[in-house]
């Protein structure tokens, strides 16, 4: 992946909860909102030998790689692969229907090594692209984005019990 010296973040404000992307040059020790204008500030010890080590929106310091691609659009192309194949198949096209399967898993495996890597926040979903030293990171654990929701489902039911 080229990488320029800038990253580029998508996050949702802490402030005024609108969604925003931002490019950011590699000094930058703060992003600002572009609806609010809030200032959020990069924490100590954000980066680490050149690599990002905790999210800048939050004080999480728990971020893991994923692909940087839009997970509907990989199940679309999964769905469409079993319901034209057992179309193919149910007319008696066999070589089509095995045609369309190894179409769509060539499309998969295409996609895969051509779309880029996402660092991404357990916490909060905030999404770091265009940015170096991505090797150290560890991939989705479900362990943690576990109590990462339950965090959240917790928080939410203390906020709906002291409501008025």
């Amino acid at each position: 992946m080229h990488y320029d010296g800038h990253m580029n973040v998508t996050f949702g404000c802490p402030h005024c909860e609108q969604p925003a992307r931002l490019d950011v040059p590699d000094a930058t020790q703060a992003i600002a909102c572009p609806h609010c204008h809030a200032k959020l500030r990069f924490p100590p010890g954000a980066w680490s030998s050149g690599r990002l080590t905790r999210c800048v929106v939050c004080p999480s310091t728990d971020l893991f790689l994923r692909k940087d691609f839009p997970q509907s659009l990989g199940v679309a192309v999964v769905a469409l692969g079993i319901v034209s194949s057992t179309i193919a198949y149910y007319f008696g096209h066999i070589y089509l229907t095995y045609g369309l399967l190894f179409a769509c898993a060539a499309i998969d495996f295409v996609l895969y090594y051509v779309v880029g890597q996402a660092l991404v926040c357990y916490r909060c979903q905030t999404h770091y692209r265009m940015l170096a030293g991505l090797d150290g990171h560890a991939p989705f654990n479900l362990e943690t984005h576990e109590r990462y929701r339950q965090e959240a489902a917790r928080l939410s039911d203390r906020q709906n019990a002291t409501a008025p």
